[in-house]
């Protein structure tokens, strides 16, 4: 997709910063609600939604915030300790798809761009199989 190569073309197109804080604060409150996600998010909320925060904007092409302070970001193998199922990837995006609606972002070409890019992450996170 073209618009993906455009450095910074998706972090600028979908509000930047801003709204970057505000899809962090409507997606973790999905996460911490939903049975299959919660065991997955034990600790401080507060720290995982700055981590995020800091993340999405390099994962969209902006500031490196998150290699700034925690090196490169490898997220594949720091999720490896958590039993990530298909199961609990399509309940990590169905909270992202409702915190992409809740934040406006859902219709447009650049959150189109960006949702695609998660279902792709979602994917290659998978490291269990479902159980029964």
């Amino acid at each position: 997709m073209k618009l993906e190569n455009n450095r910074g073309y998706l972090y600028t197109e979908i509000g930047g910063q801003d709204t970057i804080e505000k899809l962090v604060d409507a997606f973790y409150p999905r996460v911490y609600a939903d049975p299959e996600l919660r065991p997955l998010f034990e600790g401080d909320i507060e720290e995982i939604k700055r981590k995020q925060r800091m993340f999405l904007p390099q994962f969209l092409g902006g500031p490196a915030l998150y290699s700034q302070e925690f090196g490169p970001p490898a997220m594949r193998e720091r999720h490896l300790p958590f039993e990530i199922t298909p199961k609990r990837a399509k309940c990590w995006l169905s909270c992202m798809k409702e915190a992409f609606k809740e934040v406006g972002i859902h219709d447009t070409p650049a959150g189109k761009a960006f949702y695609y890019r998660l279902e792709q992450v979602a994917e290659i996170m998978v490291n269990s199989p479902d159980k029964g």
